[in-house]
């Protein structure tokens, strides 16, 4: 099973045109980086964790204001969901200029720039004046957050030891996970009290508090060396990242589980601040209190990963997820919070491994991690934007059994996804060994 897996055209061409102008770490910088239990370590990964959460706090934070905002605006389920699309729209546009453009101008200063620019257009967002207003601010807070998710993994593993990169990736996916959910806690129970606008500020006012924690810990990067923009270097990495069958196989993969996520909780919304639950927004924000787990999940498959290989754990999260949807369809509200729980524990396992996974395998194939870092997260955000979308119209056409339809069908995708990745054979060096235990 282990064969040097062949490109369309001559591979050592290719590998020599590549490796000369990749921007991953070179194997002595794997080697020197940060090791685990040292203070560089643990600056970069409290770094990066709390810049997770601020990305994810503004990110989504109208989720849980959705039918508020539909009051507000007298906009239908649908037209308020686009608070959450466009600006998942707006991040995935961005991501396929900030990835390149880190290249050229860092990691380190791409990453404060997008927390910085971000907090301001929250800002904004909370004094929109109208709807269209509303909708453009949200686009734009997309292009601003894209800094993070393009940079953050080929930050990682330029900086740390190769032995961490697993459970570092996992860290970071478990930051996102606290920033979702706390996305949902600031605003929820605040919007209650003194309405949506207020509830908007206080996430921006979070995501400044982190801002200023990320400024403060964040090290500079050791292994980074910056090259200029080379437009025909760019269209032959994006070709390089967009022709590998794990890769492609990756890439809807992340699409696949993050829009299954989304449309459940776009929709979970309305479905428990109707009848027979009338749940009030701060109450509805209670069941998010499940992230944690979706913290703990990614950060343990991380360690797993590290031992016994991605290709082993994946298949089981995306297993997990899809339980998890059956579990929601039960009119039992506690069943209900078990299955989303379920549900946000199999998505955040298959989402750490796959975005780590992504970064392993550009490298193995001698290609920009940063390059198909942005294209797995490209694909990412117009998952979770086109099929957000389409949960919440599946609930107003068809209640809660469309919701289900449409995320389990995703998850039954993912998971023959997962399937066919355990039959892609790992690249190989020139030596005949492996380039990566889980590559």
């Amino acid at each position: 099973m282990r064969l040097l897996e062949h490109w369309t055209h001559d591979p050592s061409r290719v590998h020599a045109a590549l490796v000369s102008t990749t921007h991953a770490p070179s194997p002595a910088a794997a080697e020197t980086g940060h090791l685990p239990g040292t203070p560089g370590y643990r600056r970069v990964l409290a770094a990066v964790f709390v810049a997770g959460m601020a990305t994810f706090v503004l990110l989504y934070d109208t989720q849980a204001l959705l039918p508020l905002l539909g009051e507000a605006f007298a906009v239908t389920p649908a037209q308020s969901t686009l608070t959450m699309s466009l600006t998942t729209a707006g991040l995935a546009g961005a991501l396929l200029v900030a990835g390149p453009l880190s290249e050229r101008v860092g990691r380190t200063r791409l990453i404060h720039l997008s927390l910085g620019s971000s907090v301001l257009v929250a800002v904004a967002c909370a004094a929109a004046p109208t709807w269209e207003a509303l909708l453009a601010l949200r686009l734009l807070e997309g292009v601003a957050l894209a800094g993070l998710p393009a940079v953050a993994t080929a930050y990682l593993r330029e900086e740390l030891h190769r032995s961490a990169h697993a459970r570092a990736a996992g860290l970071y996916i478990g930051g996102t996970a606290l920033g979702g959910m706390a996305g949902r806690l600031v605003t929820a129970p605040v919007a209650d009290v003194l309405g949506w606008r207020w509830a908007m500020a206080a996430a921006a006012a979070f995501a400044l508090a982190c801002a200023v924690v990320v400024w403060l810990l964040l090290p500079a990067s050791r292994h980074f060396v910056a090259r200029p923009m080379d437009l025909g270097h760019l269209f032959a990495m994006a070709r390089a990242a967009g022709t590998d069958r794990a890769l492609l196989a990756l890439y809807a993969l992340g699409a696949c589980a993050v829009g299954a996520l989304v449309a459940v909780f776009n929709a979970l919304g309305f479905r428990l601040m109707s009848a027979p639950f009338g749940l009030s927004a701060g109450a509805l924000s209670l069941v998010y209190l499940v992230y944690p787990l979706g913290t703990a999940s990614s950060t343990l498959s991380g360690r797993l990963a590290d031992r016994i290989g991605r290709r082993a754990i994946m298949p089981a999260g995306c297993v997990i997820a899809l339980a998890g949807v059956g579990l929601s369809l039960t009119p039992s509200l506690p069943v209900i919070v078990l299955g989303v729980a379920v549900l946000a524990i199999g998505f955040f396992i298959a989402h750490g491994l796959a975005s780590g996974w992504v970064v392993a395998r550009a490298h193995a194939a001698g290609t920009s991690t940063g390059q198909a870092a942005a294209l797995y997260l490209f694909a990412y955000y117009v998952g979770s934007s086109v099929f957000g979308n389409l949960g919440s119209a599946a609930w107003a056409r068809s209640g809660w059994t469309g919701v289900s339809l449409l995320a389990g069908g995703l998850l039954v995708v993912a998971c023959l996804l997962a399937a066919s990745l355990r039959r892609i054979p790992p690249l190989l060096t020139t030596s005949g060994q492996p380039a990566a235990p889980t590559s």
